[in-house]
């Protein structure tokens, strides 16, 4: 359950970062980047799929890429992310 909520969570706050660079919004994007990473330590990566623990420990590498780039890998992540969090 706690992993659904931090999972639900992540999604949001990455579905909000992809706004934010789409937009042109740099300042907003990073607010919520670092939201999105408080998140993702709230994560127990031991009780979540393999593939998931993958993108989680690749989340940082968003930061590092073009705005148009992050802002797609962004709202993939948080397609995912939401998903896997209304998974039973």
């Amino acid at each position: 359950m706690k992993n659904k909520i931090a999972l639900g969570a992540l999604s949001m706050d990455l579905k909000r970062v992809a706004l934010g660079l789409h937009r042109g919004s740099s300042s907003m994007a990073g607010r919520f980047f670092e939201e999105a990473l408080k998140r993702r330590d709230e994560v127990d990566f031991k009780t979540v799929k393999p593939y998931l623990v993958k993108l989680l420990k690749n989340l940082e590498n968003i930061k590092k890429e073009t705005d148009e780039k992050a802002a797609e890998d962004a709202l993939l992540y948080s397609t995912i992310f939401q998903n896997a969090s209304q998974r039973s």
